[in-house]
């Protein structure tokens, strides 16, 4: 088979990893790829759905997996469908649930999902009036999409005000902070839970942990992912019995009913609070670096899920009982601004995990830093503790100008 990823992370890279082990895929293309994806096929350089479609096409692609949210939302699944393309995602219509997380909130309360309390404004006055009479802390997110950053705890009035303004007014994410969603703070902790869509209901993974925040003890603002496990050591089957009841099956049922059922991932994240869990957010592809942690615990073909998924057929998904641990190498200066281009060092010395890179790319016979998030290192062992200790030291020989990771990823 002739395969199409689209995306150059490090979800995309652990897709071409798991898929490279399949024998009957001949030969797998990027868009736009990484460092890693260049060893396991070839990356091209086309971002318009159009280029992709023409591309699958005239190289006779038997089958697509989209990674980045931006071309669901895009409409790049209905664009391979019109030409009989075979592809793994959800359409536009059903992409909106994460391109709007004010439409996605409306569709959890009109289906009974449960979530945290919340308003939406797409008027700047408004918002600020209602922020004048509001209790702190505070959620407050852009709806758009804006790469994992758009989400901001208010603390106070005066935080909120400089988020509203940064959003609405200067818009630092552009258009996806002219509406916003102003929701309840909910204490807790975080899981995330991926599932197969197979065009009747979905098929939950392994609940994953991502440590969100850029510093060590959940400091500083929020990232794409600094680090993941699996399984989410603080989610019990009783989380997950309460997830099913008050998020899963009602989503399923609102899916159902707005004639939304896809093919494709559904991710979605939660707060589990002493009321249980709550639904945060509804990402229509899998997790970055969720992904990272779930597909090595993960016993069925890969490829065959998919397909299965695809022809519409139930499948029974299986992990190993084991734990996974990913640790992100970073660029200085993320989530901000920050340099590329740094030679990185000393790969040939990792020996326990496996390097995925993700902001990585090759010039002549190195690999320079091409992004923020650089290097996933991956390793799972019968223990959190076994598999931390593999990636925390294969990270220490690695070097590149102004790295930097989390040191407390998987240390439970």
């Amino acid at each position: 088979m002739r395969i199409l990823i689209i995306g150059n992370g490090g979800r995309e890279a652990a897709f071409a990893k798991k898929l490279s082990k399949d024998n009957r895929v001949t030969e797998m293309f990027f868009a736009k790829g990484n460092a890693t994806t260049e060893n396991l096929g070839k990356n091209i350089s086309l971002t318009d759905n159009n280029d992709l479609v023409n591309f699958a096409k005239k190289e006779a692609i038997d089958l697509t997996i989209v990674g980045p949210e931006a071309f669901l939302v895009t409409g790049i699944v209905d664009d391979f469908k019109k030409v009989g393309l075979k592809i793994f995602g959800p359409e536009k219509k059903i992409a909106r649930l994460e391109g709007s997380k004010a439409y996605s909130k409306k569709f959890m309360q009109e289906f009974g999902v449960k979530t945290a309390a919340a308003h939406v404004f797409s008027s700047y006055v408004d918002a600020k009036a209602y922020l004048e009479k509001a209790s702190y802390p505070l959620i407050i997110k852009a709806s758009g999409l804006a790469q994992g950053k758009g989400v901001v705890l208010a603390e106070d009035l005066d935080e909120a005000m400089k988020t509203i303004h940064d959003f609405m007014i200067d818009k630092i994410y552009g258009d996806a902070g002219i509406e916003i969603v102003v929701e309840e703070y909910l204490r807790g902790f975080e899981t995330s839970i991926i599932c197969f869509a197979n065009g009747k209901t979905l098929y939950a993974c392994v609940p994953a942990k991502d440590y969100k925040r850029v510093g060590n003890k959940n400091t500083g603002p929020n990232t794409g992912g600094m680090g993941s496990v699996a399984p989410c050591p603080e989610f019990t089957e009783a989380h997950f019995a309460d997830f099913q009841q008050n998020i899963l099956e009602p989503t399923i049922n609102g899916l159902k009913d707005n004639y939304l059922m896809f093919t494709g991932f559904i991710f979605f994240g939660l707060m589990v609070t002493d009321k249980g869990c709550h639904l945060l957010e509804y990402n229509m592809r899998s997790g970055d670096p969720e992904t990272q942690v779930i597909l090595p615990l993960l016993e069925n073909n890969l490829l065959d899920t998919i397909l299965d998924c695809i022809d519409g057929k139930e499948i029974e998904l299986k992990f190993k009982n084991e734990k996974a641990v990913c640790l992100v190498m970073a660029s200085g200066g993320y989530p901000g601004k920050y340099e590329t281009g740094f030679e990185i060092r000393n790969l040939d010395r990792v020996e326990n995990s496996e390097v995925l890179l993700a902001g990585a790319s090759r010039k002549a016979d190195t690999v320079v830093t091409a992004g923020g998030r650089v290097i996933n290192l991956v390793a799972t062992a019968p223990t959190y503790q076994e598999a931390r200790k593999k990636v925390y030291d294969d990270a220490k020989p690695i070097q590149f100008d102004y790295a930097f990771y989390r040191e407390d990823i998987g240390n439970f």
